[in-house]
């Protein structure tokens, strides 16, 4: 098998000895899904994950500033890198995006999207483009407990058959009386 194809199918096949085969330095049980040939960049070698850090589909890790290329022509040298580094018990939201330099705590939400362009504390949630910090863990933990439909056990069929009981006829509704 060639590189490519063994890089293609590490990358489907098992996410975390990819990532590692690339370089990044991963701690016990990340979970990475729907990664791409993108999602570590140029340097992944530059990429430090802790334990059970979760990344979802279209996360973006970027160690280099590419805006610095404008400047070649009076800076041949120029390379502006500078590694990443995210802490234990850490979830990257769907297209979140980490620019370099920056280092994400422990025990921290970064929310769909959000692009991280300074240090996030450990403890917190982060949204937006910059990410701020919204919340801290403890006030969000006690929400999504609030939101929860305790479904976390069931299989898929079960799922279906219990979300369809509980939100059925919200999706019936119509929708020009539907709240706004």
């Amino acid at each position: 098998m060639g590189r490519v194809a063994w890089r293609t199918y590490l990358l489907r096949t098992d996410p975390v000895r990819y990532a590692r085969w690339i370089g990044v330095r991963l701690g016990a049980d990340c979970r990475l899904i729907e990664l791409t040939s993108a999602t570590f960049g140029t340097e992944p070698y530059l990429i430090r994950l802790g334990d059970r850090v979760g990344i979802a589909g279209g996360v973006r890790f970027v160690t280099h500033d590419g805006a610095a290329s404008r400047m070649r022509r009076r800076y041949p040298d120029i390379d502006v890198v500078a590694p990443i580094r995210i802490g234990s018990d850490t979830i990257l939201g769907i297209n979140a995006i980490i620019m370099p330099g920056v280092t994400i705590g422990s025990d921290v939400v970064v929310a769909a999207g959000a692009v991280v362009m300074r240090d996030v504390p450990a403890g917190s949630l982060v949204a937006g483009a910059p990410a701020r910090v919204v919340t801290d863990m403890a006030s969000w933990e006690e929400r999504m407990l609030a939101r929860s439909v305790g479904t976390g056990g069931m299989s898929p069929r079960r799922k279906r058959e219990v979300f369809l009981d509980r939100f059925g006829a919200d999706l019936e509704a119509d929708l020009d009386e539907a709240p706004v």
